[in-house]
């Protein structure tokens, strides 16, 4: 999994390549958590994401819960098959996908 952060003004916008799974989802977590204390928001690409399991909707929640308190969180460029594991797990009604 590759990280790539850009900080556009209060915007934080994250561009995530390849799985987010057990192995790499702290490592997402750790990524976010640094930069956010500079974002008032953060847009997450999903253009590029190919799989995310349980340990990466729990990184999702919670950035999304931190996020809440400022100008929020969204996902954008979400694939079919990842759009498919928010319905699931009802994740498209927490999220803001775009």
């Amino acid at each position: 999994m590759n990280v790539n952060k850009k900080l556009n003004g209060t915007v934080l916008e994250v561009a995530i390549e390849g799985r987010i799974d057990t192995t790499t989802a702290p490592k997402l977590e750790a990524e976010l958590k640094e930069s956010c204390p500079d974002a008032e928001s953060v847009v997450l690409d999903f253009a590029a994401v190919d799989y995310i399991s349980s340990a990466g909707l729990r990184v999702l929640l919670s950035v999304q819960k931190l996020m809440s308190k400022r100008g929020g969180m969204k996902l954008i460029n979400v694939s079919a098959d990842i759009m498919e594991i928010f319905e699931v797990t009802g994740f498209n009604e927490i999220l803001t996908i775009e």
